[in-house]
């Protein structure tokens, strides 16, 4: 990798340790940039304008979350065994920060807000295409509609633990509050013919 390539991207992982930490709100130039142990000018020196930074560091931190669940959940599954794993995996306290940003992410983009709308779109399909690689589904056409179901489940649990509806969660799932996740009692809705 090349010195300004090189620099380029100390700069993005430094940037996704700050917005994990501070959140979008302290994505503005000059706190970005701060973090960096830089300036906001030298910074847009290594980017065509703030998109282009923004984009860059929420991919990074997007990377680093596909790594935490690859590690955490490798190879395949049908839905029913899926859905409790990553279910509880995005309890546990190391992904509260992705988790975090991901909200505040969301919520720009639910206003129409660029650059996050792009940025939160390309991140919500490349999701997609890894919930997708992990299901383990019967006919190859359902692969599509069933990781789509998958994830929106997975991102309304993510929503009703945010605003502390635990219980919610744990009825969606099939379970009581104090107990694990039984796959038995998961069932992918039918469609309806």
């Amino acid at each position: 990798m090349k010195g300004r390539d090189a620099r380029r991207q100390a700069l993005v992982e430094q940037m996704a340790d700050h917005v994990l930490s501070v959140g979008l709100p302290g994505a503005s130039l000059r706190p970005l940039a701060a973090a960096c142990g830089t300036s906001d000018r030298m910074l847009l020196y290594y980017f065509a304008d703030k998109n282009e930074l923004l984009s860059a560091t929420l991919g990074a931190v997007a990377a680093r979350l596909t790594q935490l669940l690859d590690a955490a959940l490798p190879g395949i599954a049908p839905y029913a065994a899926l859905l409790p794993r990553i279910c509880r995996l995005m309890a546990a306290a190391p992904m509260k920060p992705y988790l975090q940003l991901w909200l505040e992410l969301a919520a720009l983009a639910s206003r129409q807000q660029e650059p996050y709308l792009t940025i939160a779109g390309q991140l919500g399909d490349g999701f997609l295409a890894w919930t997708a690689a992990r299901l383990e589904v019967s006919h190859e056409a359902d692969r599509l509609s069933t990781a789509s179901l998958l994830l929106a489940t997975v991102e309304g649990t993510v929503v009703l633990r945010a605003i502390g509806r635990e219980s919610m969660v744990a009825a969606a799932l099939g379970q009581r509050p104090d107990e694990e996740p039984n796959p038995a009692r998961l069932r992918r809705p039918r469609k309806s013919r």
